[in-house]
């Protein structure tokens, strides 16, 4: 199985790579998240993206494997939903997108000798009418703590999701056409992508 480096500590980047044949080392990524003023989201999750990649980057002796990295967000009405700080922050988030469209941007940097090679997702959704109830028992689970936008949309957060238009792997956090095409142009052998 290849190998490359993950500069993220999220157990679903980790297993998305295995799906596409994939063995991630994890390297360690701590970076500012703060949003510029006035940064758009497609802007912020490329530039997080690549400073992570840079910050893994630098832990390392040499650069022997690529180094991935993404960042997701989710927007609403311009507006960037990262993840929540505490379960009422999750419920304000989750009645904001209620019977509404969204946008979930997911930016992949891949840093090798090559160089450093971006790639961004966006992916509409619309998620359901939700009741009170249902957001206060959905954010009871805890599911929506760590999640951009306040729900996983491989977990329970998937019950909530009516459509979407894009990639649901880049919902997830890692869109796999991008990234397997950004892996392949840095040397990285892809067992399903024998595309020109």
């Amino acid at each position: 199985m290849n190998q490359i480096y993950l500069a993220s500590r999220s157990p679903r980047r980790a297993e998305l790579l295995l799906q596409i044949g994939l063995e991630a080392r994890i390297l360690p990524s701590d970076i500012d998240e703060s949003v510029y003023n006035d940064e758009a989201a497609s802007d912020y999750v490329q530039r997080l993206a690549a400073e992570k990649a840079a910050a893994g980057a630098s832990t390392l002796l040499e650069l022997d494997l690529p180094v991935l990295a993404a960042d997701t967000t989710v927007c609403v009405d311009g507006r960037i939903l990262g993840k929540p700080e505490h379960d009422e922050d999750a419920c304000a988030m989750l009645t904001l997108m209620s019977g509404r469209w969204h946008e979930v941007y997911t930016a992949i940097a891949v840093l090798s000798p090559l160089g450093l090679a971006l790639a961004l997702s966006t992916t509409r959704v619309q998620m359901a009418s939700l009741s009170e109830r249902v957001i206060a028992d959905y954010v009871a689970t805890g599911e929506p703590r760590d999640k951009a936008g306040a729900y996983g949309i491989q977990g329970l957060g998937g019950t909530l999701i009516e459509k979407i238009e894009g990639s649901y792997s880049g919902v997830m956090g890692l869109p796999l056409f991008e990234t397997a095409t950004l892996l392949r142009n840095a040397g990285i052998a892809i067992p399903a992508m024998r595309i020109k």
